[in-house]
């Protein structure tokens, strides 16, 4: 039992110790990491199990659009993903198509890409 505790302290300390630069890519792996869940549970018809992780999908992208910064004009680039997201991810709510959700997570895919390579290019942690 010892180990998940371990586990368990490991991320919140990873968490805790996140620049927001490092934040935003958690939420990222986040929510792909609870699409891809969504899509297997779509895949075996549960329709409860699927439907718990596609609000966490939602939720972290209505989250990541109520922290963005609008004085930053790439924050429109942003929102605009995020808005486009959002309407994918309520269409998966009552389609329960795979193929919804796939999409929204190989958009993510590339977000948090690209996310990954902005921080790489300024030195960002």
């Amino acid at each position: 039992m010892a180990l998940p505790n371990a586990y368990s302290q490991y991320n919140n300390s990873k968490i805790l110790t996140a620049s927001p630069a490092e934040l935003t890519l958690l939420l990222y792996e986040g929510a792909i990491k609870f699409g891809n869940i969504a899509i297997v549970k779509m895949e075996h018809k549960d329709v409860q199990g699927a439907h718990n992780n596609i609000i966490r999908v939602g939720k972290i992208i209505d989250y990541l659009r109520e922290t963005l910064d609008m004085k930053y004009p790439v924050a429109q680039d942003f929102e605009n993903i995020y808005v486009y997201l959002s309407s994918r991810i309520n269409d998966t709510m009552v389609s329960k198509d795979p193929k919804d959700m796939e999409e929204v997570v190989e958009h993510l895919r590339s977000v948090r890409d690209n996310w990954k390579e902005v921080m790489k290019k300024a030195g960002v942690r």
